[in-house]
């Protein structure tokens, strides 16, 4: 019996390119052996859930997310919390694009994101974060700093991308708002002040690699950082270490790998709004587990540093000289 594959597309996403690039996309699932369909998402709520869950029950081996994280997001809790799981694709077309960018999918061209199915060496399975009833595939987080993904219009995050963020970032630095929290993860707890908080499972946080650069794709653990009480300096000079990746070991800061979290504010009038991969995702307190090698997914094997997947045991890097073998056999294929 032939393989299925449904593409969930945002019809709006990347300002509307996937629209234009529909039909070579479907053309080469087809060519890599899958029946192919297409859904295009709607306003409605969980439309991109909704659809990946009714595809993974009626039985379609290929689910290719297509769109922004936030479509990626919802499509990973479309069936994260099924038995039988497809294998997930991803055709990046959003502001981001953070877990194409931890996988090593191209961004900037939906065509070439899709010939990875092309490829012998592409699948291998992922952790998956669970917070509360949701899931998460790149980060969640807390604290005023993460809520400034809320407040940027979509269509400015289109037009400036990750600029809109940091403009967004510095107007919100003075209004930082330290909240006592219990964090508690694998036997340990941190009790105190908390600027922010990260759960990462990728060493992709807002477009930028040297936030965790040590995350690992398929441990079973997440990569935790919790900012304790900083003032706009102390900020300011985190935020600048961060970026270099020189804060690992600052006292301004606990970081830790946890298969477990759960996250507690100690004060009943403080609200902390959780984020979950780019969307608002409940408020705390929230319990964290890590998902270890939950689904199998379409990814650059060989541009992913060896260290970013650890255990998977499916997971065998190809020589150099095959992988330009297969993908010479793959232009011949496409002409």
């Amino acid at each position: 019996m032939r393989k299925r594959a449904r593409i969930i597309y945002n019809p709006t996403a990347g300002r509307e390119a996937l629209r234009n690039d529909l039909v070579d996309i479907l053309d080469i699932y087809e060519k890599a052996g899958y029946e192919t369909s297409a859904f295009a998402t709607t306003p409605a709520p969980n439309s991109a859930k909704n659809e990946a869950t009714r595809a993974a029950k009626e039985g379609f081996d290929l689910i290719v997310a297509a769109g922004g994280d936030g479509t990626l997001n919802e499509v990973v809790n479309g069936i994260a919390g099924l038995e039988k799981r497809p294998t997930m694709a991803i055709i990046p077309a959003g502001t981001t694009n953070d877990y194409a960018r931890a996988l090593r999918i191209p961004r900037d061209d939906p065509i070439a994101a899709a010939k990875l199915i092309l490829r012998k060496n592409k699948k291998f399975k992922i952790d998956i974060g669970k917070a509360g009833d949701n899931y998460f595939m790149n980060i969640a987080a807390g604290g005023t700093l993460t809520e400034l993904t809320y407040d940027v219009p979509s269509q400015m995050k289109s037009l400036f991308g990750y600029a809109a963020y940091l403009a967004k970032g510095a107007e919100l630095l003075p209004q930082v708002k330290p909240v006592d929290v219990s964090v508690k993860y694998d036997g340990h707890e941190y009790r105190g002040t908390a600027s922010t908080f990260f759960l990462a499972l990728t060493n992709s946080v807002g477009g930028f690699e040297q936030i965790v650069p040590d995350a690992s794709l398929d441990d079973g653990k997440f990569t935790m950082i919790i900012v304790k009480k900083s003032s706009l300096t102390d900020m300011l000079s985190l935020m600048a270490k961060a970026l270099q990746g020189k804060h690992l070991d600052d006292q301004r800061i606990v970081y830790a790998k946890a298969t477990d979290v759960e996250v507690t504010p100690l004060n009943q009038d403080d609200r902390l709004m959780i984020n979950l991969d780019g969307e608002y995702g409940g408020d705390a307190p929230m319990k964290f587990h890590d998902l270890k090698q939950h689904i199998e997914v379409v990814a650059n094997l060989d541009a992913i540093p060896e260290d970013a997947i650890t255990e998977s045991p499916d997971f065998k890097r190809v020589e150099k000289d095959f992988v330009e073998g297969v993908g010479k056999i793959n232009q011949d294929q496409e002409k």
